[in-house]
């Protein structure tokens, strides 16, 4: 496909896609989307990071405008999208679209939730703007992965910025060269390093996407101008920071095939290409009984990315964990967990799982695909079996159940808001669609103490 006017037409279709022209499946899978993300927020809303961002953002905080989630602050609009991005992420248990690994909800519905009560949105308009988004910034990403994501660029980070821009500047009903702006001024702003996994900043990559993504809107709405190329022109977006640029993905089946119908949601708290090996060895753990204590040696067989994202050895602190194949690996089997308990300060420094994880051994092998394992677990008796995983559960082979999603979201925000306000929340996310002002969700995550106290 020519290079020319590529942000120009993707804007056009932004501004002229309506709920209605969206297939139901595609609707539903919106739905499971913010659900999902809703849960994640809730569940990091009270972890170090998100405190320590708070502690620094406050003091230069503009008008109290929006919700915390799942606290009783309330911060101006790009900040409050900001912290809620961070806390979405924090603990890796978010959504993610498989073909680029990009974490959808966390930039788009960040800053769209937060603008939404500045500037009240029914749950259809919300709903709309949410898949236009997720649409835009998946699309993107696959113009340019794998090679912008090899080159060390955190995708969720760079391409999310578009995302919410394009979600924000929807809700705002910006015209088609508002639009064009908005996609450039994203694009100028840009960034997140994988150099950066294992450390708060991880998170602060789709916090800062949907700030900046939100800002870009609004300066836009302003009349605050850009390139009106900035995704395809020899110095825009796709040729400085990739040396792949396949403008078909972005432009080809605009309104036909859409990737936001692909999302997926973690069972596990931790990078996507863990999820195999968590998998197997759960299902090992089930097996083996009182022989877990008996393992001599646990061996892996991954594909490449596997290690080069998750090979922290030694991690010494939660965040690290989640990067560690061989930590995550030993708590499944040793724990059977996979959730957030697992991938603590805690659980970083347990003896008994230090013991295990220095037991597993991983080796890469690109015929194994990405989604895969083989688990081979000897005894000290000298006994081995073996477990191969094809496709882990929460892929798109073996997806999450709505059943499924609503345990996870439990299992997680009961632990910070309690049950009562956690089952509110949930009901009021599966009425999205129904809503006649979805602030309604953002107000309901904060338990009437906190919310009492912030008033």
């Amino acid at each position: 496909m020519s290079d020319k006017d590529v942000t120009k037409k993707l804007a056009a279709w932004i501004v002229g896609c309506r709920l209605d022209d969206i297939p139901t499946p595609v609707r539903e899978e919106g739905v499971r989307t913010f659900f999902n993300w809703m849960g994640c927020a809730v569940g990091g809303a009270r972890h170090e990071t998100v405190d320590r961002a708070l502690a620094g953002i406050t003091p230069f905080a503009g008008k109290p405008q929006a919700t915390v989630i799942g606290r009783g602050e309330r911060l101006d609009v790009p900040n409050a999208a900001l912290v809620n991005g961070i806390s979405s992420h924090v603990l890796d248990y978010d959504d993610t679209h498989l073909k680029t690994i990009i974490h959808p909800a966390g930039p788009v519905a960040s800053a769209l939730l937060a603008a939404a009560e500045y500037h009240p949105l029914s749950g259809r308009d919300f709903l709309n703007a949410l898949i236009v988004g997720v649409e835009v910034e998946c699309r993107i990403g696959n113009s340019v992965y794998p090679d912008h994501y090899d080159r060390g660029w955190h995708i969720t980070g760079t391409t999310g910025v578009f995302g919410a821009a394009a979600a924000v500047g929807h809700m705002l009903k910006l015209d088609e060269r508002q639009m064009t702006w908005a996609l450039g001024i994203a694009a100028t702003q840009a960034s997140g390093l994988r150099e950066m996994f294992g450390t708060m900043c991880k998170s602060l990559h789709p916090g800062a996407a949907a700030r900046n993504g939100a800002l870009a809107a609004f300066l836009a709405q302003a009349g605050f101008d850009s390139s009106l190329q900035s995704i395809e022109a020899p110095r825009g977006f796709a040729n400085v920071l990739s040396t792949k640029q396949d403008y078909e993905e972005i432009l080809g089946g605009l309104g036909e095939r859409w990737e936001a119908g692909l999302n997926s949601y973690k069972p596990f708290a931790c990078g996507i290409v863990i999820h195999p090996t968590i998998d197997g060895c759960q299902q090992l753990r089930e097996e083996l009984g009182a022989d877990v204590g008996r393992i001599a040696a646990v061996r892996l067989r991954t594909n490449p990315l596997v290690l080069e994202l998750t090979g922290k050895r030694e991690p010494k602190t939660g965040l690290e964990t989640k990067f560690s194949v061989f930590h995550a690996a030993a708590c499944a089997l040793l724990r059977g967990d996979g959730s957030p308990t697992a991938f603590t300060d805690e659980a970083a420094n347990a003896l008994e799982l230090i013991a295990l994880r220095r037991k597993v051994e991983a080796t890469s092998d690109p015929s194994i695909h990405e989604a895969s394992v083989v688990i081979e677990v000897e005894f000290e008796d000298g006994r081995r079996i073996e477990r191969v995983i094809e496709r882990a559960i929460g892929s798109h082979d073996r997806p999450l159940s709505n059943e499924q999603l609503e345990r996870k979201f439990a299992h997680q925000s009961a632990l910070v808001v309690g049950t009562e306000v956690t089952d509110r929340l949930m009901a009021l996310c599966w009425r999205l669609p129904e809503l006649a002002d979805v602030g309604e969700i953002a107000r309901a995550s904060v338990p009437a103490g906190l919310r009492d106290a912030a008033e």
